[in-house]
């Protein structure tokens, strides 16, 4: 073993312990406090292995998903937290977080550094079926929170359902089942005031 490698390696798992204190825009299903990147990395990488049989394609890589899952937020060590719904932060958020992608991944040794872009930017760019469900899960992760903590973040920002509907309509890319449960999702919110839909509504 290169006592290098194993540094830079060292080096970089030192460094993506700072993903627990990323707090991201969601709360708790329990609403009791704001959840951090750490875990909603690993409640992605449950959710992919507990719902394949529900993804669009039959032939994927689970393996790849879950190494998708797994480092795609580690960039918001440097980037932060983009709100789902903050279009203005959203202008410049493919470009902060490549520069973030670039220093943190190239902590690692070369071929490491390289497999952690290519990966990082196949997730971005959804092209390829495992990204499509990857992504599906990304996005639903969070619309499955607001519902059952009453909507409480789609409140404070005055979040419309039309916004929540356009936002995710990409998990039916993914998974046309998640999709669906989505949209009941979506609807039933509507049902119990989780969430409105003027097209007046305040906007971020």
């Amino acid at each position: 073993m290169e006592s290098t490698r194993f540094e830079q390696q060292m080096q970089f798992i030192i460094e993506i312990d700072k993903l627990k204190n990323i707090l991201r825009k969601t709360k708790l299903i329990d609403g009791t406090r704001y959840e951090n990147d750490a875990e909603h990395t690993w409640h992605l990488m449950i959710m992919a292995v507990t719902l394949l049989e529900h993804a669009n394609s039959k032939e994927l890589n689970l393996l790849k998903v879950i190494r998708m899952l797994m480092i795609h937020d580690i960039v918001e060590i440097d980037a932060g937290d983009t709100f789902a719904y903050d279009n203005k932060g959203r202008e410049d958020k493919r470009e902060r977080e490549e520069k973030a992608a670039a220093r943190i991944f190239g902590l690692l040794p070369e071929d490491q550094r390289d497999a952690c872009l290519e990966l990082w930017n196949e997730f971005e760019d959804r092209t390829t079926d495992e990204s499509k469900y990857a992504a599906a899960l990304d996005r639903l992760q969070p619309l499955l929170f607001n519902y059952h903590n009453q909507g409480e973040t789609w409140k404070k920002h005055g979040i419309t359902s039309e916004r929540v509907t356009a936002f995710n309509q990409h998990i039916g890319e993914g998974s046309e089942v998640l999709w669906e449960y989505a949209k009941d999702l979506i609807d039933q919110a509507l049902d119990k005031g989780y969430i409105t839909s003027s097209k007046d509504a305040a906007t971020i």
